[in-house]
């Protein structure tokens, strides 16, 4: 058993302590130097080689007196999760000892080997050299006795490797496009418009010696056999129930880890299937809150671990309950405090917020399926759609009250707007409380929130990168459409009316206030012209569609080819993510599955023939063993057919989307009636026989 022990936080002792921090930064760089770093910060300046030595030096003296060894270029490719070489400080003297040194080139510029990631046909085994880049505005750490530099990944030839670099490149296309907008406001104080982000991560925690017992969630992040247990998530008692000792324990560990390293953890709480819990941060700048991410996920492993758990990070780990998500909090933000998002109390006349929220609304609608492709992943095919995560088809909700201003402008022009008003409660014991202006529709993948879009198809073990990328590129596009409008327009108040009457009613279909879930609105989305795509694979294809490819082009934030890789690379993951999930479990039904009911058949057989032979009724035991027989046979053809699915699809001699499509036909297929006679089994025989932890077994024994 785990001791669970309380622990004293200072809060302002511990956070970002391990962070080389604006404060650390004014204190520790020359005013003249830190001023410089400052503008190449906010402004996008070029940074000089003076500038990066100085700084060089001050980060490793701060690094060193924390403890810190060595130092890596932390950088996150396409593989999903993020990389690191680490390389000691020291330098060897003459008289055989060694002195700490630490470089502006050696801060600015690493050379990982580029031919070991994907590439997506980019690079080739014997092209190596690759680059990552200093991201100077994403602050370093320390983490394990090392300092962690936040960098940018790139072939040798200059192509983007990773996720950040065309994260970067969109955050600069929506500033530019932005600011031309706010101009026309005669808004010429504010010098920048960033994206920030708030993403809430969902997971599970499951105890590891359970974890160890099952080669699928070791290999593949999910559970292949599984019956559902007599108890899920059916009462609705788990969902911000009290939180148990040794998840509270690892909870608060968590929230210290993450708060040295300046992650903003503020809210955590149960998730509403058994096991599973969330965390949520205070929003961030885009590139910030995506490093900030990763490094959530990464602890959160590695904390679980020394409280005896495992933290799964998988959509959808258990069948038949709910999957996680990782909720994408939007909004955009001047560097002088305004949210561009943020209504106002009187919205109908808030002419500004008003085209900012119809770029949005119109960007998602011309759109959908880029951003469908931004949450697709294996994993993910298993949770969306199902009824408690949004479905494929993209919708936007709006609420009562901005829906009602769209209706009057519709016809004719605003004039007011519904207030939230009061609730009471009923007893004055309770104080009156504020009502908001529009409930919330935690059905919707897109959904206005009362200053911000909650993207909600995003995976949970995914970056948040390509989401908000394509988010940021996508309304950088629409704003310049309007900029490129209304700078040409003779009379800008009435061309300002007309265009955001004019993209409402163009745009009105992609908004849905009603439940995401019903076939009703399947259908109603299918007479809307809304698409529907189902599953990676189709996704996948927006990425090759013309206006998709033209749309990363103009705005720099992805060229074609590197368009293509991506492609390339998500048709890759999906087949090698599939194929492991085959041979998993076809290896844990021929070596685990199938030797246990044998021998169970074997024992009930042997009982059969004791107990008939001492003249008593052997009707329920061979009931049972023909049941347990018949659905072994059946269990033994289906195995075969996967094993055929998998040969099959592996010997298609297509294209990277063709065998995509093979596995999602042939080998995804066959694996859905396997697990069925898989679990059927798991009902009927002895507990005592069956060789891997059952879900009660992981979902309630924390």
């Amino acid at each position: 058993m785990f001791e669970v022990k309380e622990k004293a936080v200072d809060l302002g002792e511990i956070f970002g302590v391990n962070v080389f921090s604006d404060a650390v930064m004014r204190q520790s760089l020359p005013k003249a130097i830190y001023k410089s770093l400052r503008r190449t910060i906010e402004e996008g300046l070029a940074l000089s080689e003076e500038v990066a030595e100085v700084v060089a030096a001050a980060m490793k003296e701060w690094a060193v007196s924390r403890g810190a060894t060595h130092y890596t270029h932390w950088f996150q490719p396409m593989t999903g999760v993020t990389a690191e070489k680490h390389d000691s400080f020291i330098s060897p003297t003459a008289d055989g000892k060694v002195i700490m040194e630490f470089s502006g080139r050696e801060l600015v510029k690493g050379e990982p080997d580029a031919s070991s990631f994907p590439s997506g046909g980019l690079r080739t085994t014997f092209e190596a050299r690759g680059y990552t880049a200093w991201d100077c505005t994403s602050p370093a750490f320390i983490k394990d006795n090392s300092l962690y530099i936040p960098t940018a990944f790139c072939a040798y030839t200059g192509e983007a490797l990773d996720k950040k670099t065309p994260l970067l490149r969109s955050m600069d296309a929506l500033n530019r496009q932005a600011l031309r907008v706010l101009h026309l406001f005669g808004n010429s104080a504010v010098k920048r418009v960033t994206t920030t982000v708030g993403p809430e991560q969902e997971y599970f925690l499951i105890d590891k010696r359970y974890f160890d017992q099952r080669k699928d969630l070791i290999l593949t992040g999910r559970t292949l056999f599984g019956a559902k247990p007599p108890k899920g998530q059916d009462l609705e008692d788990h969902y911000f129930g009290q939180l148990k000792d040794r998840i509270a324990a690892f909870m608060s560990d968590l929230d210290s880890e993450l708060w040295k390293m300046g992650v903003s953890a503020k809210t955590k709480h149960n998730e509403v299937a058994p096991a599973q819990h969330e965390l949520a941060p205070i929003f961030n700048t885009t590139n910030i809150a995506n490093d900030h991410n990763q490094l959530t996920m990464e602890t959160m492993k590695k904390v679980a671990l020394r409280h005896g758990l495992v933290c799964l990070l998988h959509e959808k780990p258990f069948a038949g309950v709910n999957g996680s998500g990782k909720h994408n909090n939007w909004s955009l933000a001047t560097d002088d405090g305004q949210n561009l998002l943020d209504p106002g109390s009187t919205p109908h006349e808030n002419m500004q917020f008003l085209l900012f929220l119809t770029a949005v609304i119109k960007a998602v609608d011309d759109y959908a399926d880029l951003l469908r492709v931004a949450a697709a992943s294996p994993g993910n095919d298993h949770r969306l759609g199902a009824n408690e995560a949004p479905p494929a088809i993209i919708s936007i909700f709006l609420g009562d009250q901005l829906t009602d201003i769209f209706d009057q402008l519709q016809n004719g022009g605003a004039t007011s707007c519904k207030n939230g008003g009061t609730l009471s409660l009923g007893t004055t014991n309770l104080p009156d409380l504020y009502k908001d202006s529009t409930d919330r529709n935690r059905t919707s993948p897109f959904a206005f929130t009362g200053n911000k879009f909650e993207f909600r198809m995003v995976g949970s073990s995914q970056t948040i990168a390509q989401a908000n990328f394509t988010l940021n590129t996508i309304v950088a596009e629409t704003l310049g459409q309007f900029a490129d409008r209304l700078e040409a327009a003779k009379d800008l108040p009435k061309a300002l009316a007309a265009l955001i009457k004019e993209t409402i009613c163009d745009h009105r279909r992609i908004i849905f206030n009603g439940n995401n879930y019903t076939q009703e609105w399947v259908e109603e989305a299918d007479r809307r012209g809304l698409p529907n795509i189902a599953t990676t694979v189709e996704a996948i294809q927006a990425i090759r569609q013309e206006k998709n490819l033209a749309l990363m082009e103009k705005h720099a934030v992805l060229s074609r080819g590197e368009m293509a890789s991506r492609a390339e690379i998500l048709y890759e993951n999906y087949i090698k993510t599939l194929h492991i999930e085959a041979l998993t479990m076809i290896e844990m039904s021929r070596r685990q599955i199938l030797p246990a009911v044998i021998s169970y058949k074997g024992h009930l057989a042997n009982t059969i023939a004791q107990v008939s032979q001492a003249g008593c009724d052997v009707s329920v035991e061979q009931a049972l063993c023909g049941e347990i027989s018949s659905r072994l046979v059946s269990f033994s053809q289906n195995l075969a057919r996967l094993e055929e699915a998998v040969e099959q699809a592996e010997a298609a001699d297509s294209s990277a989307a063709d065998k995509a499509a093979a596995y999602r036909d042939l080998v995804f297929s066959a694996m859905a009636p396997l697990r069925q006679d898989g679990d059927r089994l798991e009902e009927l025989i002895d507990a005592a026989y069956w060789p891997i932890p059952t879900y009660s077994d992981m979902l309630f024994n924390v």
